[in-house]
């Protein structure tokens, strides 16, 4: 028999008894469903500066909801450094760059304690990350102490210096970019650092008729490039994120979804290409992922095709293929296009 007193009943002359929902500390369904119409008006908003990369825009507020960071590969003028701009601006949230080059030191990523004039004493300087979305351009340009100075940035959501922690603003997400192309020069991110990020989205060149849309917006005067001149408004704020971040939190994920998952995840690391497979942070990070990709889609729950979906994205960039089959041109996404064809899927 439990020792558990049973609740007490809702006083009839007193306030109502808050809804279930309210004291798990979930949102109504209202509230989730007005937070999702927000954040499809963010994507839309975004959308009538970026043309095209409908794909990319959906990971980033993917990321957003479930707190992870994303790694965006493309070559130069495909507009990575406008996405997280104009993310920002249509959220309302406060964004910061840095161009990440040989000589970057930590502290100018972190901050650093200085000499205060007038006698003062020392003071604390913030750097750059303390910000709601980083934009680390060209991380891989960067030697890897300076790489390292965002671990616990990413990780912990604060910044020790001087043997005190400083935490970091809320929301806090960081977009870091990398040419895939020039390597000359660069330094690249160990698999220790790679696995802090939620996804790593390739961002492609547009098709056609999408070059031709941008070409055009330039023909007419307009600055797409700058979202000063492009007019975006915020069209959600930090209220509406927590309420979709709770949102998912709630959605459910069944027993043999998660049984599915963890099969993909293991595959990885007994396929005969791979070096070194998914890790179990990568097992959690794909749950949640798919957690926020079903409830964008208007689902309370978690099906196999919203792990399918961003498999790719969250998975790619944590594979070590072996060298010989990579000199021979085989690539991450090729190998996980083989194990979610090979891996059972549960009816």
């Amino acid at each position: 028999m439990s020792s558990t007193p049973p609740a007490a009943a809702p006083d009839p002359n007193g306030p109502p008894a808050p809804p279930s929902s309210q004291v798990r500390g979930e949102p109504s369904a209202v509230e989730a469903e007005r937070a999702r119409e927000a954040l499809e008006r963010v994507r839309a908003e975004i959308g009538t500066v970026i043309v095209g990369q409908d794909g990319v825009i959906s990971g980033l507020v993917t990321a957003l909801l479930v707190r992870g960071h994303v790694l965006l590969e493309g070559v130069p003028g495909v507009a990575k450094t406008l996405l997280v701009t104009t993310l920002a601006r249509s959220l309302d949230l406060d964004a910061a760059r840095v161009q990440f080059t040989p000589d970057l030191m930590p502290a100018d990523v972190t901050g650093q304690t200085i000499l205060a004039r007038g006698g003062e004493g020392f003071r604390f300087r913030e750097g750059p990350v303390f910000t709601n979305l980083l934009l680390a351009d060209e991380i891989n340009r960067t030697p890897p102490r300076t790489q390292a100075a965002l671990l616990e940035a990413m990780q912990e959501r604060q910044v020790s210096v001087d043997g005190q922690s400083r935490p970091l603003p809320e929301p806090f997400l960081v977009v870091a970019t990398q040419n895939p192309v020039e390597h000359e020069g660069t330094y690249p991110l160990p698999e220790a650092q790679l696995d802090r990020f939620l996804f790593k989205l390739q961002v492609p060149y547009p098709s056609r008729e999408q070059e031709l849309e941008i070409v055009a917006r330039h023909a007419t005067g307009t600055d797409a490039g700058d979202p000063h001149t492009a007019r975006i408004q915020p069209v959600a704020g930090a209220p509406e994120l927590t309420a979709a971040r709770a949102a998912v939190r709630a959605v459910t994920v069944g027993e043999e979804v998660r049984g599915y998952l963890v099969d993909l995840v293991r595959a990885t690391r007994e396929a005969p290409a791979v070096e070194l497979g998914v890790s179990p942070r990568g097992a959690t990070m794909l749950l949640h992922a798919a957690k926020a990709w079903a409830w964008l889609a208007g689902r309370s729950y978690v099906t196999p095709d919203e792990v399918k979906a961003v498999a790719k994205p969250t998975l790619r960039h944590r594979l070590v293929l072996r060298p010989e089959l990579e000199l021979e041109g085989a690539d991450a996404d090729g190998v996980l296009d083989g194990l979610l064809a090979s891996v059972p899927v549960p009816r």
